[in-house]
Parts: structure tokens; C-alpha cells; sequence
């Protein structure tokens, strides 16, 4: 068993992972005729609840402010119990008044869900939290509310990159975050694989992100770290978008170097194709939209045919160029599927099938010009008919490397495609409409790619250029030379630098 277990960071991330978990839960089966293509026991973890019952809740661990966590509770039906009322007798002989904030009411969706009844459609006015629209039971260590900060707070703003690396440090000090939150997680697997990341990176959960990558990388050195790092793509006043890039600089600076996967994402990109109904007032459609892509890039990793996911980030560089481009498209009923995934003869390794025209750019939003090079690329295929996708994936790991040296010599990208029949699903958690065409009983076929190009060198000069001009001058030299050092790995010339070392 190789298990993922995941952390949230902040309201926008929780908005994400909450439709990431709903589409797990989307495809649980109860059938005991025939084995199912996801292996659940990759993001989930069994365990007794409070009545003696079995539980099967996500391996995650859940941050939010005070107020972020809506009407969800620490311990819900599953694992409730008597929490004493009042003081403690003894300690005070005076008359008590104890005063509580007044409970969030219950959406409908959540009373239907509780009593079994039809659920009512979600719309954009209905959902008010994250948890409005959750469908799954989580443990209760899962649940860790800051109350230093409130969400959405006025008067004292979680925004400044170095208050959520204070915070980090605060609270690490005093309870020491990865032994008590994240450590009894990890001890139940058999034999972890990675730890999944989804954090806001411009704003103050960058520092505090940046602080726990430090620990988890110091305490668990070789494994995969997969980094989902959000970006508010509203367009905002001058200072505030200075203030966003800078933090986007010091959270890519600090925590591409120690992950296997970083994976910038702007919610959302300006530029939608009009087959995609999204609301961009309402975190609860824009975040549907980014966790289709999401989940999809990294349906392998749960797909028991395919064992090889990390394998297919690592690229000719060997693991050095670990920051992607998340590209993604709907493939409606009358286009043309990808030839790979469709027709008998073997495509993998043509150069040009790397740059694909995807309909959403999620990192930057500009489609591929002619001129970009692709060093590494992982395809994932979901829908009409499955074929074996790239030969590497069933090939023993020295026919693997054989594989992707004869491409390093011709000049190609490291590609590798996966292909499944298993649509992606539409729960009734879900935004009905997101996708024109499309319904739940048929389910969507999507096209994904995380993608290391030369774009990414691009993306890091103009932080680069950010960060000389604003950034103060203590830190100013630091930064711009860990970005420039990163940068290099994603200039064009690197495949021919490559061939020369190895001479």
C-alpha cells in the first residue's frame, strides 16, 4: 500500500479539496462482483467511530481561520462525544455567565445529506462555506482552526506573507505541528508515498506553507511532496498587486526547491472558453473548475493499473525541474479525441503531441506558442475508449530509462501518457452546468497535462523583476538570486546543455 495523506491551508485551498474529497467519495462502489479501478485506500483510512462502527474518512489535515470552518464541526455523528459544560467545580463559587457565538443555521444540502432526503441543486447564493457542500465525514483530527486570525477580517487581514510564517513558528513552538497533527496520520500507512499540498501562495498561508515545508521536508527527506499553489487572478489596485506577487515570489522561492511537483494555479484565468459556465463571484464554481483539473492530472496515482505517476515528473533533468503548468480541456461530444488514446498505431513520442492546444491554461494563461520548449509532460486521458497509454508505463524501470534516454537524444520531451474509460464524475455536490453537454449520468471526458516548459522560466523572470523593484533590501538579493537559480533550469538551451554534460 503506498498512501497520500493531504494537507489544506486556508479558505481558497479548502474550496478545492473539499470538491477533490466529494469526487472521491463520487467513486466508492458497493458491489463485492468486481474490483474497482481506484484504489480508495490511497486517500482514505479506515478506523471505529465512536459507537463501535467501521469509518473510512480522507487522510488529510484541514487549516482554516476562525470562521472558515462554516457549520462544520470537530466531531460530527461519527465520532461524537460528551463535552463537559460549565467550569470546573471548585475554581469559582461566583455566578457564571458564559457567553457563545450564535451557530451557523444548517444549509438545506447539509440536512438532506443528514436525514436522507433529496438534495436540493447548489446554486452560487446558497453555498456561503466550504462546508456547505462537503459530503464526507472526516476524523476529528483532521479539523485545525487558528483563532489568532478570523477569516475575512478587516481590522487585522491575513495577507502579509511574514504574519503566516509567524504564525507557523508561533504555533510550532508551542505544539509542535507535525507531531500532533501530522505524524498519527502518517504512522498509520503501510508505507506513505507522498504528501499532497493545496495552500494559497500569495497571500500570508504562503510563509506559513513555506515554514511547514521546511519541517516536512526535514523529517520525511525523501518523500514526494506535491504542491497545489493557488493565485488570486482578480485584477486589484496597484499596492495590493504588489503585495500579492511579492508573496507569490518568497512562497515559490522558498517552496519549489524542496517538491517533487509545485504546480502554480491562478483561480481564475481571464480568458474561459464559452463551454464553461462559471460564476467568478462564487469560490464554490471557479473552485470546481480548478479541482476537475486537479483531480484528473493526478488520477494515476489512485488508478490501480498505473504505478509509475512520480516516476513521469521526473523528467531528463532527474527531478531538477519540479514546477508544472496545469493545462486542461473538456473534450466535448462532436471533437476529435487524442490520437494516442484512440487510434492502433503508436504516437508516443512525437514532439508536437506535447504541445496540445488546451482549452484552460490554469498557470499561465496564454496557450503554448511555437517556440516554447517542452521538457517533461504527463498526459491524462479520461473517456470514451482506453488504450495502453505510453509503453513506459508497463515496462520494467530499465526498459524506462532506455525509454527516456533514446528521447533525450532525439531531442524530445519526457512524455508520458495515461488513459482510463472512467469518466470524470459529476456529484450533485457539483456545479450542474459547469459543463455545457454533459450530465451526471454520463459523466465528463477531459484531457489533462502538467507540463515543465520554458514558459515556467518566463513566469520566474517577471517575479524576478518584481521582486528587485519592490522587495526591501534586506531581502531583496536573496530572493532574486533564488529565483534566477531556479530559473535556469527552464531555459530553452537546457536539452542541449544536458547532451553536453554527458559527454
Amino acid at each position: 500500500m503506498h498512501e497520500i495523506v493531504t494537507l489544506q491551508l486556508g479558505q481558497r485551498s479548502n474550496y478545492i479539496a473539499t470538491h477533490f474529497w466529494n469526487l472521491q467519495e463520487a467513486y466508492f462502489t458497493y458491489s463485492d462482483n468486481s474490483e474497482p479501478l481506484i484504489n480508495h485506500d490511497v486517500h482514505f483510512r479506515p478506523g471505529i467511530g465512536q459507537d463501535g462502527s467501521e469509518t473510512f474518512t480522507p487522510r488529510t489535515v484541514i487549516y482554516d481561520l476562525k470562521g472558515g470552518f462554516g457549520t462544520l464541526r470537530k466531531y460530527n455523528e461519527l465520532y461524537e462525544v460528551e463535552e463537559p459544560s460549565g467550569m470546573p467545580q471548585g475554581l469559582w463559587d461566583g455566578n457564571q455567565m458564559v457567553q457563545t457565538q450564535p451557530n451557523i443555521p444548517q444549509s438545506e444540502y447539509q440536512k438532506s445529506l443528514y436525514t436522507g432526503a433529496p438534495p436540493p441543486n447548489l446554486t452560487s447564493q446558497s453555498v456561503r462555506y466550504w462546508s456547505d457542500f462537503n459530503r464526507v465525514y472526516y476524523h476529528p483530527r483532521s479539523i485545525v482552526q487558528l483563532n489568532e486570525y478570523e477569516l475575512n477580517s478587516s481590522l487585522m487581514p491575513f495577507e502579509n506573507w511574514s504574519s503566516g510564517e509567524d504564525l507557523f513558528g508561533d504555533l510550532d513552538k508551542e505544539h509542535d505541528l507535525l507531531d500532533r497533527d501530522v505524524r498519527p496520520f502518517v504512522e498509520e500507512c503501510d508505507q506513505i508515498r507522498a504528501f499532497q499540498l493545496f495552500t494559497g501562495s500569495d497571500d500570508a498561508w504562503g510563509g506559513f506553507a513555506a515554514r511547514y515545508m521546511d519541517r516536512l521536508r526535514d523529517e520525511y527527506g525523501k518523500t514526494s511532496i506535491w504542491v497545489w499553489a493557488i493565485e488570486d487572478g482578480a485584477r486589484l489596485q496597484r499596492q495590493k498587486q504588489i503585495l500579492r506577487m511579492t508573496n507569490t515570489a518568497k512562497t515559490l522561492s522558498s517552496i519549489a526547491p524542496l517538491s517533487t511537483l509545485y504546480c502554480p494555479i491562478v483561480d481564475l484565468p481571464q480568458n474561459l472558453p464559452s463551454y464553461l459556465a462559471v460564476d467568478l463571484q462564487s469560490e464554490w464554481s471557479k473552485s470546481a473548475l480548478i479541482a476537475s483539473a486537479i483531480e484528473t492530472a493526478t488520477l494515476p496515482a489512485r488508478l490501480r493499473s498505473y504505478r509509475n505517476f512520480e516516476s513521469s515528473l521526473m523528467g531528463h533533468g532527474g527531478g531538477t525541474q519540479t514546477i508544472f503548468e496545469l493545462q486542461s480541456s473538456v473534450i466535448r461530444s462532436h471533437a476529435r479525441r487524442p490520437r494516442w488514446a484512440t487510434d492502433e498505431d503508436e504516437l508516443n513520442g512525437l514532439d508536437e503531441d506535447a504541445k496540445l492546444d488546451f482549452d484552460l491554461n490554469l498557470t499561465i494563461p496564454q496557450p503554448m506558442r511555437d517556440d516554447t520548449t517542452v521538457f517533461t509532460q504527463s498526459q491524462v486521458y479520461r473517456g470514451e475508449r482506453e488504450k495502453p497509454a505510453d509503453d513506459d508505463n508497463n515496462s520494467p524501470v530499465g526498459e524506462i530509462g532506455l525509454a527516456r534516454k533514446m528521447r533525450l537524444y532525439a531531442s524530445k520531451p519526457a512524455l508520458t501518457r495515461y488513459s482510463t474509460t472512467l469518466r470524470f464524475p459529476l456529484p450533485d455536490s457539483y456545479p450542474q452546468n459547469l459543463f455545457s453537454g454533459y450530465d451526471a449520468e454520463t459523466g465528463v471526458e477531459f484531457l489533462t497535462a502538467l507540463s515543465s516548459t520554458s514558459r515556467i522560466g518566463e513566469k520566474l523572470k517577471d517575479l524576478q523583476t518584481v521582486a528587485s523593484r519592490v522587495v526591501g533590501v534586506d531581502e531583496r538579493e536573496a530572493l532574486t538570486n533564488e529565483l534566477g537559480e531556479l530559473r535556469e533550469a527552464y531555459e530553452k538551451s537546457w536539452v542541449s546543455d544536458t547532451d553536453s554534460g554527458d559527454d
